[in-house]
């Protein structure tokens, strides 16, 4: 079971419009609404290559009741922590010529005591884990040693932890010693204040990062580790609205932890049966770069966030194996 924590969730609002324009009224075609934020976008998408996963998540508010009968009429186990502040929404306005543009709201403030009832959660359920995966924004405010608190439970209970944060909280799980690091190059250079992503990776694996797991958008994917860079290239000829496609990289990348290619659960835990005591080799590290590949792939043919047809990520896992490279480096 995959543990997926939601810190800042969201009632997901696309519009698609004919052509986005500044300035003017726009006539919206279609609209559509999920429950969404970063991890429950992770948790929709392992549901449908039928990975079970459940969702910790703080709701507040009409907004915060919606996404929980959002989550149930879509069969996805959640855990639901209540917080006083009404949960936020995020708009993406999509059109078949320019990037999405994305508004998205805060989020409200949770308080120590909400914020101790969301980590209480995460530690009676890490017992029955086999990954805790921690992704999307911090409410503004927030401090970041939440994270740290999540991946040092999840170390407690042998488990390990991907997480797919920003700025103090990317730089908080480095150093509570996440298992992964799942930043895109931009949030990477941000958060380390680097300008190379060697660089930028090397400054998380300092601080305690087993792995640092960069997204590139069409430039690829690849996996830090101290000694060398392992790379795989973005699945070629795919277009489409890649909003959510980071999300199922993520998606992608946790499944191939804890499944073979046909999906059978991997049988390869220490000796507390869980899979945290085991370092990850390099052969699994590129199987998981070419199944976020895959399902980034995926997920930018689908309109919208937290989707992806398991057709296609058949096709693109199936296909020619995608050249990879290993860039050996000496340690900084």
């Amino acid at each position: 079971m995959i543990l997926v924590v939601t810190p800042n969730p969201a009632v997901d609002v696309t519009y698609r419009v004919a052509e986005q324009r500044i300035g003017e009224t726009q006539r919206v075609l279609e609209v559509q609404r999920r429950p969404g934020g970063k991890g429950l976008n992770v948790g929709r998408v392992l549901a449908a290559l039928d990975v079970p996963s459940r969702a910790v998540l703080p709701l507040g508010g009409t907004a915060g009741r919606w996404i929980a009968d959002a989550l149930d009429a879509l069969g996805l186990a959640h855990t639901d922590v209540a917080v006083a502040g009404e949960t936020r929404t995020t708009v993406t306005v999509v059109d078949d010529a320019a990037h999405p543009t994305m508004f998205g709201e805060p989020g409200p403030a949770l308080d120590p005591l909400e914020w101790d009832a969301v980590a209480a959660a995460v530690d009676e359920l890490l017992d029955g884990a086999d990954v805790l995966v921690v992704s999307g924004s911090l409410p503004g405010g927030t401090d970041p040693a939440v994270v740290a608190c999540w991946v040092t439970a999840a170390r407690a209970h042998g488990v390990r932890t991907v997480v797919d944060c920003s700025g103090p909280a990317l730089l908080a799980a480095a150093t509570a010693g996440v298992t992964v690091c799942k930043p895109n190059r931009e949030e990477l250079l941000a958060a380390t204040g680097t300008d190379d992503e060697r660089t930028g990776a090397l400054h998380l694996l300092a601080r305690g990062a087993a792995v640092v797991v960069v997204s590139r958008g069409s430039d690829g994917i690849a996996a830090h580790t101290a000694e060398h860079v392992l790379e795989v290239p973005a699945v070629p000829g795919v277009s489409g609205n890649p909003t959510g496609a980071g999300d199922a990289a993520t998606a992608g990348l946790v499944r191939a932890l804890v499944t073979d290619e046909d999906g059978t659960a991997l049988h390869e835990q220490d000796d507390t049966g869980r899979y945290g005591g085991t370092p990850l080799d390099d052969a699994t590290l590129l199987r998981a770069l070419r199944s976020a590949a895959a399902h980034g792939a995926a997920a930018v043919l689908q309109p919208v966030a937290g989707e992806v047809d398991p057709a296609d990520v058949h096709r693109f896992l199936s296909g020619p194996p995608a050249p990879t490279s290993d860039r050996t480096r000496t340690p900084a």
